[in-house]
């Protein structure tokens, strides 16, 4: 596996992946509230899932194609979320962001925390110039997120996924390396 560092923010932890973590992303995706505006999380969330999830970010890790960090809270470590960089593509230099958060660190701005420093791995450790992000225009405050942390709408990919039999609009933001100079 790379060697991925452990991140810290004043309140948060962001650690890589474990496979000892498939049982609290299973507990937190298979919240339906979760779900519903995750593009790839699927509702209700398969046994099993969480499982396959870790192994496939492990194998993505090992080829550079992704990196992912669980967000823990507190001192004892409490699972919050997830936030990645995945689908890297090292010929344009760039990779996409994701991420999602357990109902229970809702509203506390854990995510708006970690995204710059999730950036700032991208841009100086990964050497990427160029991170972008999606989500459902029904979910505006990713879309908060994102500007905070210096990202730019690009475009809305019309009726892009289809989430529960309903075609759902899709933002597209981006953020270039010298935008964060």
């Amino acid at each position: 596996m790379n060697d991925q560092p452990i991140l810290e923010t004043d309140q948060l932890r962001l650690r890589p992946l474990a496979s000892a973590d498939a049982p609290a992303i299973q507990k937190a995706a298979a919240v339906r509230e979760v779900a519903d505006t995750m593009i790839s999380i699927p509702h209700p969330y398969p046994d099993g899932e969480a499982e396959r999830f870790v192994t496939h970010q492990k194998m993505e890790n090992r080829a550079g194609r992704a990196f992912s960090f669980v967000i823990e809270s507190g001192s004892g470590g409490v699972f919050c979320g997830l936030i990645e960089i995945r689908d890297i593509d090292r010929e344009h230099s760039q990779g996409e962001l994701s991420f999602w958060l357990a109902p229970d660190a809702w509203g506390r701005g854990y995510m708006s925390e970690v995204v710059g420093v999730v950036m700032n791995y991208g841009f100086e450790t990964l050497g990427l110039n160029r991170l972008y992000a999606y989500h459902m225009l029904r979910n505006p405050a990713t879309g908060r997120v994102l500007e905070k942390n210096g990202f730019r709408r690009e475009g809305i990919l019309r009726q892009r996924v289809r989430k529960w039999d309903r075609y759902e609009d899709v933002a597209l933001w981006a953020v270039l390396k010298e935008d964060r100079v």
